[in-house]
């Protein structure tokens, strides 16, 4: 059976691609090298040998004489630098027209219907915010009126933070669930609605993200997901890519606390020994047979804990720990698995600012007898799902 395995560094981009001023970006943004600069070199044995050095200068990676694997540059088509535009276009959809951002907060009317809706009394903040910054501004004040913490912030997103030892986690996600509802109905053409789920821990209010969830705008067209599901191959959503594709193409999924928890389920899926059975969805048919697998895995932490909290230092381990894993993902490969490790768009640390950048992203290939290529520079997240479909079908 032929099978694709594709791992999604969340906002490891290499570049400031050429229109990164319109997105309100500088040239300078290259959040891999630069967290290379800053850590003075950081240690990828496993994608330097499928080429990463090969494709620019990253200080500790070096350029390999003879790659295993295939190297490239990818420059999005898509109008946006948002996680929902860059995984959608790894997919093979194109969104032509960019999500809408809210820099002012939302429109009185969105926040008058929220309120309503939800009977949650009143929200706090609508405005743009760091998640970490705007939990430890309004901590107080969302303990003593019971508000939901409403934020946005560069991207097309709609976020709600609330204490759920306060507030019960369900009634979060309901509430996540009517402000997709209202967006939608109103036509605000917003990516995403997040569930930013918070304790107080040694007394400082400290993020859930196991308990985050996304609840994406639904794909405006066929995907590759849909391709595989519909002749009868599964696709298996790791981390947040159910939230992502709005569960449209996806025939199992489980969500993850960490990268490190994503990646060891992506090992258990390549080895086949995944339950696949306890993360099937309603419609899977329980004995299913399938011709063809897609193992799809977001790996957030990158973006989630350190691009958008300006932590180089973080962001180089995290990296590394993906790279080790990614040497074991190889390592247990079957002769029919291809290996794809890419990102969705920027989040430099090193540079001013905590909000996505406009950038270009690597792409590797990996598998059994592949010929080393320099793919040079591509136009399209979208080649990503043209080799897989050619692969798989």
């Amino acid at each position: 059976m032929k099978r694709a395995i594709i791992l999604v560094i969340d906002s490891m981009g290499i570049g400031a691609m050429p229109d990164c001023k319109e997105f309100n970006d500088i040239p300078e943004c290259n959040t891999l090298a630069n967290i290379c600069k800053f850590n003075k070199g950081i240690n990828l044995p496993n994608m330097a040998k499928l080429g990463l050095g090969n494709i620019q200068d990253f200080e500790g990676v070096p350029k390999e004489t003879a790659p295993i694997g295939q190297y490239g540059t990818l420059q999005e088509k898509s109008k946006g630098k948002d996680t929902t535009t860059g995984h959608w276009e790894i997919a093979g959809l194109v969104s032509e027209k960019p999500f809408a951002t809210f820099p002012q907060g939302f429109p009185e009317k969105l926040v008058k219907d929220f309120i309503q809706e939800t009977k949650c009394g009143g929200i706090l903040a609508n405005r743009p915010a760091s998640g970490t910054a705007i939990i430890e501004e309004l901590n107080d004040e969302h303990h003593k009126t019971k508000f939901p913490i409403v934020y946005t912030s560069a991207d097309s997103v709609f976020q709600i933070a609330v204490d759920t030892d306060m507030i019960p986690l369900e009634t979060l996600y309901e509430w996540c669930r009517i402000a997709r509802k209202l967006l939608d109905d109103g036509n605000y053409h917003v990516s995403r609605v997040i569930a930013r789920p918070y304790k107080i821990i040694d007394g400082k209010p400290t993020r859930i993200g196991k308990d985050r969830r996304d609840y994406s705008v639904e794909p405006t067209g066929e995907t590759m997901l849909d391709r595989i599901k519909e002749s009868g191959g599964e696709v298996v959503a790791i981390g947040k890519i159910e939230d992502i594709f709005s569960k449209a193409g996806i025939t199992h999924a489980i969500h993850t606390g960490s990268n490190k928890e994503g990646l060891e389920l992506t090992i258990k899926a390549v080895k086949d020994e995944l339950d696949l059975n306890s993360i099937k969805y309603k419609s899977t048919p329980k004995d299913m047979k399938p011709n063809k697998s897609l193992i799809f895995t977001n790996l957030v932490d990158t973006d989630m804990l350190y691009g958008h909290r300006n932590n180089a230092e973080g962001y180089g381990r995290a990296v590394e720990e993906v790279d080790k894993y990614a040497g074991m993902i190889m390592n247990c490969m079957k002769d029919d698995d291809l290996l794809v490790i890419t990102a969705d768009h920027g989040c430099d640390p090193t540079v001013p600012g905590t909000d996505h950048t406009r950038e270009y992203v690597p792409v590797l290939y990996y598998r059994k007898g592949i010929e080393p290529k320099d793919l040079g520079l591509q136009l399209g997240f979208d080649n990503i799902s043209k080799e897989i479909t050619n692969w798989i079908f």
